[in-house]
């Protein structure tokens, strides 16, 4: 019979609970809370036996927590993070006002990366008491220059058997150090974080290979260029597995190896970084917005409030709203507004009626609460067909000095490999770009699948192009045709 049972469920919310050593084998709560929109890890881990509970990362729409709370029979008096986040909204004041619970956050760092609100700061080495168990603080910089890590210990063999990691290490990788620079504008910053990180990883590996590693983002997350979507590693299976940590003491190669290749980060991380970092409003409840008849809608309509089309790619090729922004309401949902919307906008959100809540919670976990109304009744709409090109139509436009024929994929991907003879804007710098495009000529846009070149193709229509196609096949119905594809 095994000892142990792990039970892994890779969705919204995802649990584990199992035994730490004899200490905390009948009295430790350990629960992940995993944010599918921004492959995002929370975890609340409490004392069974006293109820004591701590949440680390939490989410903005903090409701899932009191929730969790409640039905365990937990009490929450301590909030804390692993570091000034820049990929979502932190819930922890909301979370602490809520509860009255404590405040933790890093004191490390240095000056110019302190959290400028009342809290209670942790430093390297200090010990967080939650009923009986134990989390001892570890100063990790490099991803941050705040970054911490919480060890739980087991007091009995005075070694840690869980961390929770943050963005330090994930599962296959390490947290990016070159956020600050390209996201935030701290020029200078990313070769300094890469030694910094290299620096914490060599004293994170002196750890016993059984400690569980918890980090706080999985695949699809920008905080690195090749996260797992497993949950949960050990230090050992890191060891043999993960290629950022395979340098032994070669300081040089790793710098080189972590600063190569990450994508291109959104441009709204850089109001995250402010925003988690200053005083700012807190939203403790999941606002509800109105549903919009159709004499609001047009209301809004003639006050220039922009409207954001949620609904599918196949919504869109059926027909679209004339002059909305098309942000197909998936996964990269919070990502695409992010990366197009201005904050200062206020929104009119069109979607299939049901999903009111679940796009005000992606929304509101990267602050973006300015929602007027939705509108789910289609017959309200003026819905166009969108101009779209077959491979046979987009091969004829090939070297045409009378078309501009534009790849917004991201830079890594194009460097990958590109059709010959495009022109690469990535689809969120589009805005800066269309005062320099000439709109007498025809415009083709692709992307990877379609459906980035459908919020290119939307965005071009509501700024006056009218010659604009979209081969919403894009490169990958061109390389399923054989078609060559070029590399820098």
């Amino acid at each position: 019979m095994k000892s142990t049972i792990i039970s892994f469920k890779i969705g919204f919310l995802f649990s584990i609970l199992i035994s730490v050593g004899t200490t905390h084998a009948q009295n430790l709560f350990f629960q992940r809370v995993f944010d599918e929109t921004l492959a995002q890890a929370s975890y609340v881990i409490a004392d069974k036996n006293t109820g004591e509970a701590i949440v680390i990362d939490p989410k903005r729409d903090i409701d899932t927590y009191v929730q969790i709370a409640k039905e365990n029979n937990l009490i929450i008096n301590k909030v804390t993070e692993t570091h000034i986040h820049a990929d979502y909204l932190s819930g922890a004041r909301e979370l602490a006002q809520v509860t009255g619970a404590e405040l933790l956050l890093s004191g490390e760092g240095g000056a110019d990366w302190q959290y400028m609100f009342a809290h209670k700061p942790l430093m390297d080495g200090d010990v967080i008491r939650v009923g009986s168990l134990v989390l001892e603080v570890m100063h990790t910089p490099g991803h941050t220059p705040e970054s911490i890590t919480f060890l739980l210990m087991d007091k009995t063999r005075k070694m840690p058997v869980k961390a929770v990691t943050g963005d330090f290490i994930f599962v296959g990788d390490v947290g990016r150090p070159d956020l600050l620079e390209k996201a935030a504008g701290y020029i200078g910053t990313q070769e300094k974080g890469a030694k910094d990180l290299f620096a914490s990883v060599q004293k994170f590996l002196r750890f016993h290979d059984d400690l569980e590693i918890w980090p706080g983002h999985g695949a699809g997350s920008f905080c690195g260029k090749s996260l797992s979507n497993i949950p949960q590693s050990t230090l050992g299976q890191e060891r043999l597995t993960n290629p950022a940590l395979q340098f032994g003491r070669d300081e040089a190669a790793f710098v080189r190896y972590i600063l190569d290749g990450q994508p291109d980060p959104p441009k709204y991380f850089a109001m995250m970084k402010h925003l988690n970092k200053t005083p700012r409003p807190l939203m403790i409840m999941v606002p509800k917005h109105p549903i919009l008849t159709a004499q609001e809608y047009h209301k809004a309509r003639a006050n220039n409030l922009l409207v954001i089309d949620a609904r599918t790619l196949n919504d869109h090729l059926a027909g679209y709203e004339a002059g909305s922004l098309q942000l197909n309401g998936g996964k990269s949902f919070s990502t695409w507004a992010g990366s197009m919307i201005d904050y200062s906008q206020q929104l009119v959100i069109i979607a299939d009626r049901g999903r009111e809540e679940e796009l005000t919670r992606t929304l509101m976990r990267i602050g973006m609460d300015n929602i007027y109304g939705f509108v789910n009744d289609p017959s309200i709409l003026q819905l166009q067909k969108p101009d779209l090109l077959s491979l046979k139509e987009f091969k004829s436009y090939l070297g045409r000095k009378d078309v501009e024929i534009i790849d917004v994929r991201s830079e890594t991907e194009y460097k990958a490999g590109h059709i010959k003879g495009v022109k690469h804007i990535p689809y969120p710098d589009l805005a800066g770009y269309m005062t320099r495009m000439d709109k007498n000529k025809e415009i083709v846009v692709h992307c990877q699948s379609g459906v980035r070149s459908v919020i290119a193709y939307s965005m071009l229509k509501a700024n006056g192009f009218k010659k604009i196609r979209n081969f919403a096949g894009g490169v990958n119905e061109w390389t399923a045709g054989n078609n060559e594809v070029m590399i820098p």
